[in-house]
């Protein structure tokens, strides 16, 4: 398998009510079988598939999905979906692999977990990066108030220091606003 099938396999990975899944149609299509013969191995097998492994999507879902539309020439074309798709997760994907028992499939099902795990680490690691990013900004900000007051210090000192001595003169302002008050 090349590199850019991979990353195909790992484009075709979503993120749907909290977990990692592939839909059905993309799985057929990397183990080289139709989406009807993935679906009736899974309906053969239906004991092999808890809801943790394998999932319909809601009309919802499938409708944010461009995909997941449905092709047929019956319908008007992308308007309805005439079955709502399975998902796949990463489980659910590797025990596809094993009740459709063709050696492609089998062969597939290696890359496929692949793809999840790396996904998983990518992820880890960007939680990570993102743990010390908001270290770095809590430290930031914490020094950060720390030079406002350094530098508000440092312009207080620089600042010629105010006259508290009356001036010595004659002040017109002031005699102009006492000759007023009479």
């Amino acid at each position: 398998m090349t590199g850019r099938e991979t990353v195909s396999i790992e484009s075709s990975i979503l993120v749907l009510r909290g977990q990692r899944v592939i839909l059905a149609a993309d799985l057929a299509k990397i183990y080289g079988v139709e989406t009807r013969a993935l679906n009736q191995a899974v309906k053969r097998n239906q004991e092999r598939f808890p809801e943790d492994f394998i999932f319909r999507l809601t009309r919802e879902e499938a409708m944010t999905l461009p995909l997941s539309r449905s092709q047929s020439v019956i319908l008007k074309r992308g308007a309805n979906i005439k079955y709502l798709p399975y998902v796949f997760t990463e489980h659910g994907a590797m025990m596809a692999a094993n009740v459709l028992n063709s050696p492609h499939a089998v062969r597939m099902s290696v890359f496929v977990v692949r793809a999840f795990i790396r996904l998983r680490h990518t992820v880890a690691f960007h939680k990570e990066i993102m743990i010390k990013l908001d270290e770095l900004e809590r430290k930031f900000t914490a020094h950060d108030s720390d030079i406002t007051r350094l530098f508000a210090t440092v312009r207080q000192l620089m600042a010629p220091p105010e006259s508290n001595k009356r001036k010595i003169g004659f002040l017109v302002e002031e005699k102009a606003a006492v000759y007023r008050r009479r």
